[in-house]
């Protein structure tokens, strides 16, 4: 079924496939030793779709957040056009990278709570 203008789920559908699109662009194709270790926790999308923002996290944590968004920053170009034929969108939307620290705060509060049960 075709998007009709006002759909406001289309910015969320979109964001699921970049999303996908993203992941394996990061597994097949992305070489920057520092986009290793990365793991996309999330897209929101702006409602006229030319903006993204791509939310990840780091095996290594925010030390290496910043790295691996430099990684992502560098390879901006090849990303947007990769996205813009896998999507087939009529513009690929800009790309922002931003280290997401819920996954290392979750961890974090997951060891307190472990620490305080074995009191």
């Amino acid at each position: 079924m075709k998007d009709m203008p006002g759909d406001g789920r289309r910015p969320e559908r979109v964001a699921e496939a970049l999303l996908r699109e993203l992941s394996a662009l990061l597994y097949h194709d992305l070489k920057d030793p520092r986009v290793r270790g990365v793991t996309l926790t999330g897209v929101k999308v702006t409602p006229d779709l030319r903006h993204a923002r791509v939310f990840f996290s780091h095996l290594e944590g925010a030390a290496r957040g910043q790295e691996a968004a430099d990684g992502f920053r560098s390879a901006a170009g090849f990303i947007r056009q990769k996205i813009g034929r896998g999507l087939g969108l009529r513009y690929s939307p800009e790309l922002e990278f931003e280290y997401d620290p819920s996954i290392e705060r979750a961890a974090r509060i997951d060891a307190l709570l472990r620490k305080e049960h074995h009191k």
